[in-house]
């Protein structure tokens, strides 16, 4: 019922007819944006040279100030939420209240990159437009993409009165534990919004900009195998059995077989077998030990499941469990699952604010945008609120190598953004609430 209570507002925003030209608020956006473009790369240079990995504590709340330094001349209240209880540095969350009277906008982003400050990928760099250095896409780009379009809102007036929360976590790239502790603020303020923009790296395909609407799970598993260790001439025997290198073989083989369809994947990240054999404790990094002629007695797997729906999630989750139960003669195995990113369902709703953006577009002179195919985007903190407000990502800067070393940024696409980006949240926080 809520899902339907929500879909109404941007399918009714949506039905509006959008006017031929930009209207005089967007041409005081695209000035005041154009006047900024070094101020808003020098932002970006700043953020991409302090590191902030997700374990790098102290870096990540040096990210967090900065964007404080950025909110708070803007009215927003900032708040500074320590995250030590899980293991993380903390999030940001900075309210900005208007009158009260329109639609409430969540902007999401994170503070923290996977490039931790002994990954060797460091610095920045610039040729011509194409800048690189680590988390310059993800996700500093969408935290310069935030500022450059809150600040033009507010040269064209259209900032005052609206209601508008941002979030930037300091663990999108590696959670706190528990979960739940670590994305209570997010989720709260899912409940709050009525809208959520999420503004990680805009996804392109031949050059063309696409919005995302929807996004897959991402759920991490554990498999271990075991079985009867001795001399390997006994394997396949009645006394013996078939060892628990082969019981996992079986069931990943399985897997591999009889449970593809659109939308999932499901990925062996790392895997290890002998006498004896084991992960460490968090799953990255494996140990074992072994001779030819010994049957193994362990092996243990670990990967993610990534899906479209909760109903797709909880379907394979129970194959997955039923093809581990099988068993090979002299075997046992087992298989658990952690808590994990839940999806992003594509929904009317989201679509309907996918057009809103379109009319945006078209107002802007800019290129209107198709819709991204989920399975190639990974998850992100979107989907924690999704199931509150309607919810659109992928409105960040434009480059590519997110992840790897590299990582780029067409610095023209700040602007393109930033404007887009103001001119969309002004509408929406424009339009009166209807929930």
């Amino acid at each position: 019922m809520h899902r339907l209570l929500l879909f109404a507002v941007p399918l009714a925003l949506a039905a509006t007819p959008a006017p031929a030209a930009p209207t005089a608020a967007q041409a005081k956006m695209r000035a005041a944006i154009a006047a900024e473009v070094p101020r808003h790369e020098a932002l970006l240079e700043k953020l991409v040279r302090q590191n902030s990995g997700s374990l790098n504590l102290a870096g990540v709340k040096a990210v967090g100030e900065m964007m404080r330094t950025e909110l708070e001349p803007l009215g927003f209240r900032v708040e500074w939420v320590d995250m030590a209880a899980t293991g993380r540095a903390g999030h940001i969350v900075a309210t900005h209240t208007g009158n009260g009277r329109g639609q409430r906008v969540l902007m999401i982003s994170h503070l923290d990159t996977v490039f931790e400050p002994d990954s060797g990928f460091t610095g920045w760099s610039r040729e011509g437009s194409k800048v690189t250095g680590p988390g310059v896409g993800d996700d500093k780009g969408g935290l310069v993409v935030i500022v450059a379009a809150l600040r033009a809102m507010q040269a064209a007036g259209t900032l005052k009165g609206a209601d508008i929360k941002v979030v930037l976590t300091g663990d999108e790239e590696k959670t706190g534990t528990p979960l739940g502790a670590a994305r209570r603020d997010l989720v709260e303020a899912g409940k709050w919004a009525d809208v959520a923009l999420e503004y990680e790296n805009v996804a392109t395909d031949a050059g063309r900009e696409l919005a995302t609407t929807a996004r897959r799970s991402s759920t991490n598993w554990e498999i271990v195998a075991t079985g009867r260790t001795g001399h390997s001439s006994g394997i396949f025997n009645a006394s013996l059995g078939y060892g628990a290198t082969y019981e996992m073989a079986r069931i990943l083989d399985e897997f591999r077989r009889t449970l593809p369809e659109p939308n999932l994947t499901f990925n062996v990240g790392v895997l290890v077998g002998g006498t004896p054999a084991a992960l460490d404790d968090v799953g990255v990094k494996g140990r074992a030990e072994g001779k030819t002629n010994v049957i193994p007695a362990r092996s243990v797997a670990r990967g993610d499941l990534r899906s479209l729906t909760p109903e797709q999630d909880a379907r394979v989750q129970a194959a997955m469990t039923a093809i581990v139960a099988k068993h090979l003669p002299g075997t046992d195995a087992s298989i658990r699952f952690f808590e994990g990113y839940p999806s992003m369902p594509p929904t009317a709703a989201n679509r309907a604010l996918m057009a809103e953006l379109n009319a945006v577009n078209r107002e802007l002179g800019l290129p209107e945008m198709a819709e991204m195919d989920p399975a190639k985007r990974g998850a992100a903190d979107s989907s924690f609120v999704a199931a509150d407000a309607v919810t659109m990502g992928g409105l960040g800067a434009a480059g590519g190598g997110a992840h790897a070393v590299g990582e780029w940024v067409d610095l023209a696409s700040l602007s393109r953004q930033a404007l887009r980006n103001a001119a969309l949240v002004s509408r929406l926080t424009a339009t009166a609430r209807r929930k």
